[in-house]
């Protein structure tokens, strides 16, 4: 399964409609004059930020969008009927480029956000607007116009306060279902995850904060090893990185508890080297460390796990040594990112 954040579509604005050439026909009135009604304007197409929808997926079967024509003009001065304009929703977060000219034509950051892709065709002018004093029967008319064609590209980008990275099987989904009501696939093999989920987390009643799941990354993912740069762009607008890494693994008798501290030492600054080679400004987001699976270690054994990494590290940022399963540590942890967004919002 692939998670569905890109997706090409066409729009097609309705065409404008025609105006009327009529003349007036009455008993006794021999010189009606013109009563050609205008046109009606076609339909535009318009894109409606929604916080309720996640993916691209439903474009996934449905490629082409069409607004409706305008009616044309009657006599009688009727004017014909607009089209009626069509709004297609799509998930916050989702960049819209004109996929032929490659310009950008909407950011839709914010629930609610409206913009239009294609513009209706104006109407047709009836000959009724060209009578003058001069022209008493005029029979010149105008067409409605062709409303615009576009083929668009979508990209999405989860907009989330917190996001989530590490190696596959870190912890990062269960760390989302121990502090919010999302609910992602927890399973002991990697990449369980293969889209990434929003959870929001309550402090209190008035107080909280979204927290984005994104699937492990590997070495090379800038590259599009293991799930690829899909992923590593929707790091880019969060507010925070949780870098969780997994402290439990079993030092068999042949490795040394310092060559296992070495081995995630590794792991982390390879992720760390990701970041930066996909964007600078993504590599320079505030990170915090934070140790997960820590009940499955004693004490100390966590102690100089965890220290061992920060002094290899020269780490100065805030460190946290947590047990999603168990959630010991958890709502500290979503009091201090509180606290973070507080200060810094």
């Amino acid at each position: 399964m692939k998670f569905v954040d890109e997706a090409h579509i066409r729009v097609e604005a309705g065409k404008g409609g025609d105006g009327c050439c009529s003349f007036r026909r009455e008993k006794f009135i021999p010189l009606g004059g013109p009563d050609g009604g205008n046109g009606g304007n076609g339909g535009s197409v318009y894109l409606l930020a929604d916080q309720n929808i996640n993916t691209l997926v439903d474009f996934r079967h449905q490629h082409i969008f069409r607004a409706t024509n305008g009616g044309n003009g009657g006599g009688s001065q009727c004017t014909g009927k607009n089209g009626d304009d069509l709004l297609i929703k799509v998930p916050v977060g989702t960049i819209v480029y004109d996929q032929d000219s490659e310009e950008l034509i909407a950011d839709l950051t914010q629930d609610g956000q409206i913009a239009c892709v294609a513009q209706g065709g104006k109407r047709g002018l009836g000959n009724l607007v060209f009578k003058s004093s001069t022209n008493r029967a005029p029979r010149k008319i105008t067409k409605g116009k062709l409303g615009e064609k576009r083929n668009l590209f979508f990209e999405l980008k989860l907009l989330a306060d917190v996001g989530l990275l590490g190696m596959p099987n870190a912890g990062k989904s269960t760390l989302i279902r121990a502090v919010s009501a999302a609910r992602p696939k927890v399973a002991d093999y990697p990449f369980t995850t293969l889209h990434p989920n929003l959870g929001v987390v309550s402090v209190d009643e008035e107080r909280s904060f979204v927290i984005a799941d994104i699937p492990g990354l590997v070495e090379g993912a800038a590259d599009g090893a293991g799930l690829g740069i899909q992923f590593l762009k929707h790091l880019s607008r969060t507010g925070i990185l949780l870098h969780l890494v997994d402290v439990s693994p079993y030092v068999a008798n042949d490795v040394s508890d310092a060559m296992l501290i070495s081995t995630l030492v590794a792991d982390i600054k390879a992720i760390a080297h990701e970041l930066g080679r996909f964007s600078a400004e993504l590599a320079a987001k505030e990170r915090w460390l934070v140790f997960n699976k820590i009940d499955l270690l004693t004490q100390d054994e966590a102690d100089k796990r965890c220290n061992g990494i920060i002094k290899k590290l020269k780490w100065k940022n805030p460190v946290f040594k947590i047990s999603a399963i168990k959630k010991i540590g958890t709502m500290e942890l979503c009091y201090k990112l509180m606290e973070y967004f507080e200060c810094n919002r």
